[in-house]
């Protein structure tokens, strides 16, 4: 099976190809914009290994939670390729993308979602196969569960934003914090090719980012209530 991914719900853009398993992929930190990006380096990418679009059997992007704008460049993207292709489409949670890059069982993934506040959700992570332990949430540092038990790897750039609040909020459940990490189209692709095997892959108008967050913006008396504008 071969397919493609997009991954643009953090500054850290990414797409990949897989290729019954065999994964490569391009990707930059980019702070603004990039939608220029995309589309080059999947023809660069196709186009190194021999493979040509239409050779495809489906289109994976990260669908958040994550950046307004980024979420709407991959599942824009995708949606685009796929009703040109005719092919599915598969939106896959960024937040589990992120889990799966820790390289351990147990992982608390969380992203900076600006205005105070984080993505987080917990899993537990075997193989490419996650199970949610938390489901994604978008709420401030402070009012995060913490899963049950101890040795969680607490992983994301939320952790970076938030430290303190993070390590009082999830006391006792971390053994540690990998803040460098962010979610990629590697990941993307190594969680979409199972499901798209399994038919789980969608219309492409039926493709959603998913949000979390139903508010992206504060008001004035909003944003100093919580402490002042991030």
């Amino acid at each position: 099976m071969k397919l493609i991914a997009l991954e643009s719900s953090t500054r850290h853009l990414s797409v990949a190809l897989w290729r019954d398993g065999v994964v490569s992929e391009r990707a930059a930190d980019v702070p603004n914009g990039g939608s220029d990006r995309l589309l080059p380096w999947l023809s660069e990418l196709l186009a190194e290994a021999g493979v040509v679009f239409s050779d495809l059997d489906g289109i994976a992007f990260g669908a958040g939670p994550g950046g307004f704008t980024g979420l709407r460049l991959s599942c824009g993207l995708a949606q685009g390729l796929a009703v040109g292709l005719d092919l599915p489409v598969l939106a896959v949670s960024s937040l589990e993308a992120l889990a799966l890059l820790a390289g351990v069982e147990k992982v608390c993934a969380c992203l900076d979602a600006r205005m105070n506040e984080v993505y987080y959700a917990a899993y537990l992570v075997r193989g490419d196969v996650l199970e949610t332990v938390l489901a994604p949430v978008c709420a401030a540092p402070a009012l995060l569960a913490a899963p049950a038990g101890s040795g969680w790897l607490g992983c994301g750039d939320g952790f970076a934003a938030y430290p303190e609040l993070l390590a009082s909020a999830l006391s006792g459940a971390l053994c540690g914090v990998r803040a460098d990490l962010r979610p990629t189209a590697a990941a993307v692709a190594r969680l979409a090719a199972p499901r798209l095997a399994a038919g789980a892959g969608v219309d492409a108008a039926l493709a959603m980012p998913f949000y979390v967050r139903n508010k992206v913006a504060l008001t004035t008396a909003e944003r100093l209530a919580r402490g002042g504008a991030k």
